[in-house]
């Protein structure tokens, strides 16, 4: 996960939480995630965790806004003034062809965490806010298209959501399934989605 701040929401001392709360997501999974482990893998006491955060939930939603936060700063750094590369782009983030181990690592963290949202609000909350900020952007992508000329006249909050549905339901599979081929075929069935439902045709 990068660590650049796009501003100073983040101090120093919460983006290094951060990156210690992921790496022990990555070995431990949320079941076994522990404060004291947190602590461990910062090198710091649980008091330095507990002048920041009240409790292990309490962190946890913290790095989720974290992980919407880098990944938000990406996009917009990455992006242009192509409507039909921008949403080709934000699609390969969400949901690459070949996921170097990195991407694979934080879809698994994710997808861990989402499941708790079933029952803890605050992570219900923090991934309402998650989806809304994604579809958000897909569909301003789609919306400045359609300015253009260049995206045929859609209902862009529609088109967005099916990208996201889509989305999701490919990076759960992969991540909690070993159907190896099915990340990859939907991610060619959404491009012929795109292709048909938004590219105007010469």
């Amino acid at each position: 996960m990068a660590t650049n701040s796009p501003d100073e929401k983040w101090s120093t001392a919460e983006e290094e939480i951060m990156q210690a709360t992921y790496q022990t997501l990555l070995v431990n999974g949320y079941a076994d995630l522990s404060i004291s482990g947190i602590a461990d893998e910062l090198g710091k006491s649980k008091a330095a965790l507990y002048y920041h955060y009240d409790s292990k939930d309490d962190l946890l939603v913290a790095f989720l806004e974290f992980a919407v936060d880098r990944f938000e700063a990406m996009v917009s750094t990455e992006t242009g003034e192509n409507p039909n590369e921008d949403l080709e782009h934000v699609v390969e983030k969400l949901l690459p062809l070949q996921p170097v181990e990195e991407q694979r690592q934080l879809q698994e963290v994710l997808v861990g965490l989402r499941s708790q949202a079933v029952t803890n609000e605050p992570f219900r909350e923090q991934f309402t806010r998650i989806d809304e900020r994604l579809a958000t952007t897909i569909g301003e992508i789609i919306q400045r298209g359609i300015d253009e000329g260049v995206f045929r006249d859609v209902d862009p909050t529609r088109v967005a959501e099916h990208i996201l549905a889509t989305v999701n339901g490919a990076m759960y599979a992969r991540a909690t399934t070993d159907r190896q081929n099915a990340p990859a075929a939907a991610r060619v069935s959404l491009s012929s989605y795109i292709d048909s439902e938004l590219r105007r045709t010469a």
